[in-house]
């Protein structure tokens, strides 16, 4: 039973009226998060806060102190990504962490749920069941000059048009083994994208939009790394000196390009699930995610 300061945390929904606290949070930890990538966010999925006391808790009109938050995002009716999983240095040690993984879990029983783990982060998820998976590489930068691709013959990279949603729904229900329909469908309409097309079939496509510190390349879904390095080649050329960010799981085997494009790695997560794992086809694959917390 939860005594002394355990006691005062109280936990709730999370709601609009709380993404400035949350993204005060997130700035604390230093991450990148912009109130508006927050607002996305929760667009798409729901959240807990943890709350205490402020300092003026003894005046009449006190507000409450936010000092934790987890989100968590549904694909399909038998899967999920968590995130956004933080607590303020100040709460440290209380086990807010726990109670806030245990509310959002209740939430998603019989669910298979992923995430992407820090190392602080890691052993808590252990606890609660999650096994590791593989490690995802987190590379940002200004790449200044970009080769042009080379493109198989019959091969090429084209804009993303309004007929090519069902396309994009099916290579990401193929490569991820979830039913991400709901997280395209929010995606799409404030994101730049092309299509990768062999013999004028549409085999992958990569989506570009601000994110953070600049701008995100993902996801990326190509069938093979010739043709993720086509789709993300065309973004980073298209926009060369500007801020950019991938984040690669380490099978994509592009990590080593991407360092010598002039985007280094600054980061590494463990990607973790808790349940089976979804069944994807081989035959395409996610070469850099949407984000951490989305997968």
């Amino acid at each position: 039973m939860a005594t002394g300061i355990e006691a005062m945390v109280t936990l709730r929904r999370m709601t609009v009226e709380d993404l400035t606290a949350a993204h005060g949070l997130s700035s604390e930890q230093k991450w990148p998060h912009r109130i508006e990538d927050w607002e996305m966010l929760l667009s798409m999925g729901f959240g807990y806060v943890a709350e205490r006391d402020g300092p003026d808790h003894q005046k009449p009109d006190h507000q409450k102190e936010v000092i934790g938050t987890a989100m968590a995002w549904l694909y399909g009716t038998d899967a999920a990504t968590l995130g956004m999983v933080i607590v303020s240095p100040q709460a440290q040690g209380m086990g807010v962490g726990r109670r806030l993984m245990d509310a959002v879990l209740g939430d998603l029983d019989g669910r298979t749920v992923l995430l992407n783990a820090t190392d602080e982060g890691a052993p808590l998820y252990r606890k609660l069941g999650f096994m590791p998976v593989g490690p995802v590489f987190q590379h940002q930068g200004a790449a200044f000059a970009v080769p042009m691709a080379e493109l198989i013959p019959d091969e090429r990279v084209r804009p993303l048009g309004s007929k090519d949603m069902a396309t994009l729904r099916d290579l990401a229900q193929r490569a991820t083994g979830m039913n991400r329909d709901a997280l395209l469908d929010a995606l799409v309409p404030g994101a730049q994208g092309v299509v990768l097309t062999r013999r004028n079939e549409p085999v992958g496509f990569a989506l570009f939009r601000r994110f953070g510190r600049g701008y995100v390349v993902g996801p990326t879904i190509a069938p093979d790394t010739g043709g993720a390095r086509a789709l993300i080649s065309h973004w980073l050329g298209s926009n060369a000196g500007m801020f950019c960010r991938l984040d690669v799981p380490e099978e994509s085997e592009l990590s080593t390009w991407l360092d010598a494009l002039g985007l280094p790695c600054v980061g590494r997560v463990m990607r973790m699930v808790r349940g089976p794992m979804p069944k994807a086809d081989p035959t395409v694959t996610t070469f850099s995610l949407t984000t951490q917390a989305l997968g």
